[in-house]
């Protein structure tokens, strides 16, 4: 097949931004190194956000969005040479292979989260067993959500197949995915580039950032207990908070009475959106705090910022402390009913911001940081080498 020939990529990741991101940050990447046309399946309501990221990279002549009611109808009408699938839908694996094309699972998801499920739900050891400590659930409690999901999977997903971890890598044709790099695309818009400038005021390793991804949305008295911290640890900062959609409230509102007047030097609190790449990659950043949702730890190690670790759910209390045990990130410690306190909150903050074991911190997360990005040509030259293979022995 010669150069000018594309190789057509059906992606078909699932449909919470957390997952459709990093499938477009692939798709960019191998767009760079092979001559692959990509379209991407997913519902209208995505379209927005996927157009966005397309023309911000110009991508329009490469990725093409597409939905229809029904997967097969797709893979029959665009019979690509390959077909990219997330880990809610084996059914697209075989629907692919039901017509001759080679499937490969892409997981968005780390390879600490999957040895632990591996060991716990399929080998179904307990969690004394799992020979790595360090990475497990503190109680019951934390446990419940992933317990859930599995068990979802287990009677929803796979057919009742004891290996719910695995099932997907036994789909898939020859390659095998995780997500290990970062998403660069920040959809850059200018209508916060005044919180840029803030920080450019603000002096090295000075400010903490916090958010909790576009999924999680915090409860009132979540919002009051992190404000009560940031008050309490006295340190710059940028907040991010979301609200669902649809739902009428506002920032004034959501925060603690007077709390915006009390911290109008030294704080911005943002409704949305912020540039956080841009945030991350500044030298006034000096921590992320974060839900430790998997593409914000590896945006936050990325850019060698240390992260404060507040996981909610599922593997994001194995994630957290995976780091923790990396050298950087400091868990804040929760009550005994698992809720996060403001105290304990500003005093993690002041343990990375303040005090002289955040230098350690900060030097960790820059060795994290330029192993990553040392690593990373390589292992997309090599995925991208190893689709293009896939793509042409099945035309053989």
């Amino acid at each position: 097949m010669d150069s000018e020939t594309n190789f057509r990529i059906l992606m078909f990741p699932w449909l919470a931004h957390g997952h459709i991101f990093p499938y477009l940050e692939l798709s960019k990447r191998l767009l760079i190194r092979k001559n692959f046309y990509i379209y991407l399946c997913s519902t209208p309501i995505n379209f927005t956000s996927i157009n966005t990221f397309i023309h911000n990279n110009n991508l329009s002549e490469s990725i093409e969005v597409t939905a229809k009611s029904s997967f097969s109808d797709i893979i029959t009408t665009l019979k690509p040479d390959l077909v990219i699938f997330d880990v809610f839908q084996p059914w697209a694996a075989r629907l692919a292979s039901s017509q001759s094309i080679p499937a490969v699972h892409f997981a968005p998801l780390g390879a600490a989260t999957r040895s632990y499920a591996y060991h716990h739900y399929v080998r179904r050891h307990p969690d004394g067993d799992f020979p790595f400590q360090e990475l497990r659930f503190g109680d019951d409690n934390e446990k419940k959500s992933l317990d859930g999901l599995f068990q979802f999977m287990y009677y929803n997903v796979f057919d009742e197949d004891e290996d719910v971890v695995f099932v997907n890598y036994r789909l898939s044709t020859d390659i095998a995915l995780l997500k290990t790099n970062v998403n660069k695309d920040d959809d850059e818009e200018e209508k916060n580039s005044d919180i840029m400038e803030w920080l450019s005021k603000k002096n090295q390793h000075s400010t903490v950032y916090i958010s909790f991804g576009s999924e999680y949305f915090l409860s009132k008295p979540e919002i009051e207990e992190i404000a009560k911290g940031l008050e309490l640890s006295d340190t710059n900062f940028i907040w991010v908070i979301r609200f669902p959609l649809g739902e009428e409230i506002s920032v004034e509102d959501a925060l603690p009475k007077g709390f915006l007047e009390r911290v109008k030097e030294r704080g911005v609190v943002v409704s949305g959106w912020a540039p956080q790449a841009r945030i991350l990659a500044h030298q006034s950043t000096a921590s992320f705090v974060s839900h430790c949702g998997w593409s914000s730890l590896n945006e936050s190690v990325y850019y060698g910022v240390p992260v404060i670790g507040m996981p909610i759910k599922l593997n994001m209390f194995i994630d957290c402390r995976m780091l923790v045990e990396a050298g950087a990130c400091v868990e804040v410690e929760r009550d005994e009913n698992g809720v996060y306190k403001g105290e304990e909150i500003a005093k993690a903050i002041r343990k990375v911001v303040v005090e002289s074991s955040g230098e350690g911190l900060r030097q960790r997360a820059q060795e994290l940081s330029e192993k990553m990005k040392m690593e990373e040509g390589q292992e997309l030259d090599e995925v991208a080498e190893g689709l293009w293979q896939l793509c042409l022995k099945n035309k053989d």
